[in-house]
């Protein structure tokens, strides 16, 4: 078995940009249908995300950026019938279909969970890491994301030095993907050999009536099951090493859109509701005998029964949506939002698993109040990613964070966002001009 150089697991962060706002656009997201319409903060939103990314790199783990894309999608709008010049066709969008602008309008990349799925170069039969840009076909403002999101990643990774880049997979109900949000990555040690679990809502073959199991009846399936067979073969990964298991309709029909609302895993620990998925005994089985064989240890779960949390408290707090890392004293900690604090059950199961000598060791809030009304955590926030030491000298240096980086970008913020928005406000031709204005000034930051 060929070992690969020395890796670690990257956190690359989703930044809030300048038209984050509260559309109430992502049905079966209850955070973000109950503040439909509210006033957002663009300015605090970037803030609680530095301040994120930087409790993260100054506990020692490796942190990028992301930055935010460019909104309104005017391309989109273009190829959509707006004609004129970009100050009248965002006042023709509004007057004929506001919600349509509202959609090109979209932050919503921010939430970098949903950008890719990525597999490192250990588990590809061809030794590369591989990245495909998740399409995100089930809602209109996230698919308009797929391209830039290619583009970036691309400029980050530069393919020329090893990555594979795979386009995003056909814009198709049936290959409905929502990227990294229904995927977990488990291993012993980050530059081994890991086992990928791919998490899906729906089979994109089932007739509803004769479905292998019941499909949700409040909310929608998002991700299929042959969109994340598909990214296994073109990631090349061992069909040994893969396991797919469905989600939970009644966790669906509970606000659990994303498998990581729901359970989060980090090397050999899952953590995990009880009622996360279908068939659980079969799941968690298939994933032990799996997660053996590859990595030659047990495999560390840490379910949370219905009992101690329920659905809705999981859903209210995010409490699975925290970060799980390893530091580099080899300790695990969680990074959860501060409602969990808040919160007498996630607070009190928090607490159990810290005293009960596993492996969490601690706990670290943080504020994100402005992407969690959205319906976005902490892990929302990040995509991750396992790097080679060679890897990490390929990836473009400007998106590396750090404390220089933080010092030129909360200025930037403060330059550049509004302190509030209103939806009204995406009619106003003005906020097109200051967001082109951040995102070259942001340009010239992170790639000179």
């Amino acid at each position: 078995m060929i070992v690969p150089m020395r890796a670690k697991e990257w956190n690359l962060d989703g930044l809030p940009g300048p038209t984050h706002n509260y559309a109430g656009l992502s049905y079966g997201n209850l955070a973000s249908t109950r503040s439909r319409g509210s006033i957002s903060h663009p300015r605090a939103a970037a803030l609680e995300g530095l301040a994120k990314m930087k409790l993260v790199a100054d506990l020692g783990i490796p942190q990028a950026i992301l930055p935010p894309q460019i909104r309104p999608d005017l391309a989109m709008l273009r190829a959509l019938g707006f004609e004129g010049s970009e100050k009248e066709i965002v006042l023709n969008a509004h007057r004929a279909d506001p919600a349509l602008l509202t959609s090109c309008y979209s932050s919503s990349a921010m939430w970098a969970a949903n950008a890719a799925t990525v597999s490192p170069s250990s588990d590809a039969a061809d030794r590369k890491p591989h990245i495909t840009p998740a399409n995100l076909v089930s809602r209109f403002h996230r698919s308009l994301e797929a391209t830039q999101t290619a583009a970036q990643l691309r400029s980050i990774f530069d393919p020329e030095t090893g990555f594979a880049h795979h386009a995003a997979l056909t814009c198709s109900p049936l290959l409905a993907d929502e990227g990294a949000a229904n995927h977990t990555r488990l291993c012993a040690a980050f530059d081994q050999p890991g086992v990928q679990l791919f998490v899906y809502g729906r089979d994109g073959f089932d007739d509803e009536s004769e479905a292998s199991a019941p499909p949700p009846t409040r909310y929608p399936a998002r991700h299929t099951l042959q969109a994340s067979q598909a990214i296994a073969r073109l990631h090349k990964l061992d069909p040994n090493a893969v396991v797919f298991a469905r989600q939970s309709a009644i966790a669906i029909d509970a606000g659990v859109f994303h498998n990581d609302v729901i359970a989060v895993g980090n090397q050999n620990v899952l953590l995990y509701h009880a009622q996360a998925f279908v068939e659980e005994d079969r799941v968690i089985g298939q994933l032990q005998q799996c997660f053996q064989r590859i990595c030659g240890q047990k495999l560390i779960l840490l379910r949370i029964d219905s009992a101690e949390m329920s659905l809705a408290a999981a859903v209210k707090t995010y409490f699975f949506n925290s970060q799980l890392l390893t530091l580099p004293n080899g300790m695990m900690t969680l990074i959860a939002p501060i409602e969990c604090q808040e919160d007498i059950i996630a607070q009190t199961t928090i607490g159990r698993l810290l005293f009960s000598g596993g492996p969490i060791k601690s706990v670290h809030y943080v504020d994100l109040r402005q992407s969690m009304q959205n319906g976005g955590g902490p892990a929302c926030l990040r995509l991750r990613m396992v790097l080679t030491e060679r890897e990490q000298s390929a990836m473009h240096p400007g998106v590396i964070f750090n404390e220089a980086l933080y010092g030129k970008l909360v200025p930037w913020v403060n330059s550049f966002y509004r302190n509030q928005l209103s939806p009204d406000d995406l009619s106003d031709p003005r906020l097109l001009v200051e967001s082109r204005e951040a995102h070259s000034s942001l340009q010239r930051i992170l790639w000179g």
